[in-house]
């Protein structure tokens, strides 16, 4: 019979992998929460409209990216893409709108893309949402706790991008300049994407990373040169907290994202450390968001965080060492050396317990195999005794003490 494989763009994480995403989870945890988020978790599945409405009919994701399948009902059903929508439609289905809401999620996402280092057709992501505020001060909060979130990991050589893409009373005249400029260029020089772009959502355009389009669209009318005076007031406002924090910001006037829902600021922090694919996570303002997926008129403001990419840059994660390994030395002694180490972990020690009785010479190589602190050694003399021996795996220093003294010997943790 023949073996099955993972699917391609699909990964098994085995430790030090699955450590390294267990600590970046840890940490969120610690710095989200630190910030006032709580933790919610929604279904990988939703239904097709939610991010077709959310998203945007006409963006990369939609038109060629989602995992949609139709179910036996007939309803069509997707793959989250992405955290942002169905946060919200939880929040919506939740009720209890007033005030600010902070929250975070994390998960896996999909999307069907050509697999390459950092980028799977399954990843993961850390997914921040702060609905009900819409000051350039949670906006900077916001950053804020994404550039603290990656200091904690100490990921190196930084870069905070930025930008504003405007509100719906100012973005229409830059779209228009922004059409009449497409317009004036030969579409021969844009690659195949872009040119279907120039028509369906020209916005798009400028953030292509192909050479040819961007050497294309290098005189292509600005965002920052058409905002109103209330978009242009909230960004030099955020861009002054940020440097009174000591957080610097570039601008980058092609940063626009690739979903339809943002708006006003734009963001991404990148590192050096990372190769071409050096964007780590971004995110935005989407007021209205809310609104368009039948809920109340809420802002709201919001990054993702890619966890593959971030793992790529943090040192190597290995599991924290176990504080002890219970050796046996007779078959006998099978059954007290598993109750004997069920008291240890009660005691909050972390341990292996033996399943085969072996030699001291055989259980000692297992021992340093797993880096424990404390090989403990039982066999039908020291069960009727009721001692065991205690070996520390670092000095080598080998004592007896009595089964019932055993945490205290060890140092207790918990009670």
């Amino acid at each position: 019979m023949s073996r099955i494989q993972r699917i391609k763009g699909f990964a098994d994480l085995f430790p030090p992998e699955s450590t390294a995403f267990t600590y970046m989870e840890t940490v969120a945890r610690e710095v989200f929460g630190a910030y006032g988020c709580q933790e919610v978790r929604i279904p990988i599945l939703e239904r097709t409209e939610l991010f077709a409405r959310s998203i945007g009919e006409e963006t990369d994701v939609v038109q060629k990216e989602m995992y949609t399948f139709t179910d036996r009902k007939g309803r069509s059903l997707t793959l989250r893409p992405e955290a942002t929508a169905g946060v919200l439609r939880a929040f919506i289905e939740a009720g209890g709108h007033e005030g600010v809401t902070k929250l975070f999620t994390c998960g896996p996402m999909f999307r069907y893309e050509r697999p390459q280092k950092g980028r799977m057709r399954q990843f993961h992501q850390l997914d921040v949402e702060v609905l009900g505020a819409k000051t350039p001060q949670a906006d900077a909060e916001v950053i804020l706790m994404l550039w603290t979130f990656l200091e904690r990991l100490q990921v190196v050589d930084l870069t905070l991008e930025i930008n504003s893409l405007g509100c719906p009373a100012c973005r229409p005249a830059f779209h228009a300049a922004l059409r009449s400029f497409l317009e004036g260029i030969d579409l021969a020089s844009l690659c195949e994407d872009c040119q279907r772009r120039t028509t369906t959502n020209p916005l798009r355009v400028l953030d292509c990373k192909v050479p040819t389009c961007r050497t294309a669209t290098v005189n292509a009318p600005r965002l920052l040169d058409h905002l109103c005076p209330e978009c242009a007031t909230h960004f030099a406002q955020v861009r002054a907290i940020l440097q009174a924090a000591a957080v610097p910001a570039t601008i980058n006037h092609r940063l626009v994202r690739g979903l339809d829902y943002y708006q006003r600021t734009t963001f991404e922090i990148l590192s050096g450390a990372i190769g071409a694919q050096s964007a780590v996570a971004g995110g935005g303002r989407y007021d209205g968001l809310v609104a368009a997926l039948g809920g109340p008129d809420v802002p709201g403001i919001g990054f993702a965080c890619g966890m593959e990419r971030l793992a790529l840059l943090l040192p190597p994660h290995r599991p924290q060492p176990m504080d002890f390994y219970l050796a046996v030395l007779d078959a006998a002694a099978l059954d007290t050396a598993l109750l004997v180490g069920q008291t240890l972990r009660r005691h909050g020690f972390r341990g292996e317990t033996a399943f085969e009785a072996k030699s001291p010479k055989a259980h000692l190589r297992q021992a340093n195999k797993l880096g424990v602190k404390t090989c403990l050694l039982l066999g039908e003399d020291e069960m009727a005794r009721g001692v065991i021996v205690v070996k520390d795996m670092a000095t080598g220093v080998q004592t007896t003490v009595a089964q019932d003294d055993l945490a205290q010997a060890l140092g207790f943790r918990t009670a």
